[in-house]
């Protein structure tokens, strides 16, 4: 006996279905099921279909377990995945905790090397494209490693974050100020030369595109500051780095501190930003950063951002042009305040 189709629906209720889908395997599945209702046989459906009974036989299975939307066509299951919950875990692992040279005979992981790493483990083969997929979905990707000093204490970037809001506070109380009124900045300097830098370019593959580079020597300073809340820096172009450089430095951040305000700078702990004969302004506090800590100094970043984009791949023809170069690309910068937040926003120093 035919397998009956449900009752809660009937020939008119599937031929509006067929004539609103946009499908058309559906909707020809439906008008052969609303042939059925009309009372045509299961033979007659199949040749409206252009299928067989069998083939109408589950057009009516599935209608009746899902409706209409039974009917729609879905993807193919494919082969099943060479990896399971427990190689997938594995990898997470060893992903995170990173190679060890003297075991795999790497630095770092690349894909051929995980696939390798697989086989060995558990006897599982992939491709890379396989590996690259899956990964993927366990949502890593590769990205730009951040430097870390080699001799970088334990904890020392966790430690100086989490009381820094009362450090701050206590600066404020210290010069009578409101901790509103506190502007935090960050300082650093940057050697700029003819010995510049080569970055990243788009160019076809399978090429190496060619950039101007430079053997002499001649180099000046960008003593830099930012403050990222308010959008704003300050800077002086310097033939060296010293202490007398560093003052004139810090009265120019300090002219440029909101009247009324106290600013903390935090800068490294350069011989020339703790010099006993350094002349801080009254408007001004230094704050020294845990010792071969960079990351937490916004500066780097800002560095980075000119470099790449305003002062590398460049020939300088002459000391003048360095700093007409250097002048023109922090100028740029301090025009674009939303750049300045963008880049030097910390979550730990302004997130309070």
């Amino acid at each position: 006996m035919p397998i009956p189709l449900r009752a809660d629906f009937g020939s008119a209720d599937l031929r509006s279905a067929a004539r609103q889908t946009k499908d058309a395997s559906q909707a020809r599945r439906l008008l052969a099921l609303a042939a059925i209702y009309d009372g045509a046989s299961r033979t007659e459906a199949g040749r409206i279909g252009g299928v067989t009974l069998q083939i109408v036989r589950d057009w009516v299975l599935r209608f009746n377990a899902e409706g209409p939307g039974g009917l729609i066509d879905r993807k193919a299951p494919g082969q099943p995945s060479r990896l399971t919950d427990t190689h997938r875990a594995a990898l997470a692992a060893v992903i995170e905790t990173g190679p060890t040279p003297a075991i795999h005979g790497v630095v770092r992981w690349r894909l051929v090397d995980l696939c390798q790493w697989l086989w060995e483990e558990f006897r599982v083969r992939v491709a890379k494209q396989t590996l690259s997929r899956e990964l993927r979905a366990l949502g890593y990707r590769k990205l730009s490693a951040r430097p870390r000093h080699h001799a970088q204490a334990e904890g020392a970037v966790e430690h100086f974050k989490k009381p820094f809001p009362a450090l701050l506070a206590e600066v404020a109380h210290a010069q009578g100020v409101e901790p509103a009124a506190i502007e935090v900045w960050f300082g650093d300097e940057a050697r700029i030369g003819q010995k510049n830098k080569v970055t990243r370019r788009w160019a076809r593959r399978g090429t190496r595109p060619a950039a101007p580079s430079d053997q002499r020597t001649a180099s000046t300073y960008i003593f830099g500051a930012v403050c990222p809340n308010e959008g704003k820096g300050a800077a002086l172009v310097m033939p060296r780095c010293n202490t007398a450089a560093m003052s004139l430095q810090l009265a120019e951040i300090a002219a440029a501190v909101t009247p009324g305000a106290h600013a903390v700078l935090l800068l490294d702990r350069a011989r020339w930003h703790m010099s006993d004969r350094l002349e801080v302004p009254p408007n001004l506090t230094l704050l020294p950063l845990p010792p071969k800590c960079p990351e937490l100094n916004a500066m780097e970043n800002v560095w980075q951002f000119m470099r790449d984009n305003w002062l590398s791949n460049r020939v300088f023809q002459s000391y003048e042009a360095i700093v007409g170069h250097c002048c023109y690309a922090w100028n740029r910068l301090v025009d674009q305040p939303w750049r300045i937040m963008s880049i030097g926003l910390r979550d730990w120093a302004h997130g309070f």
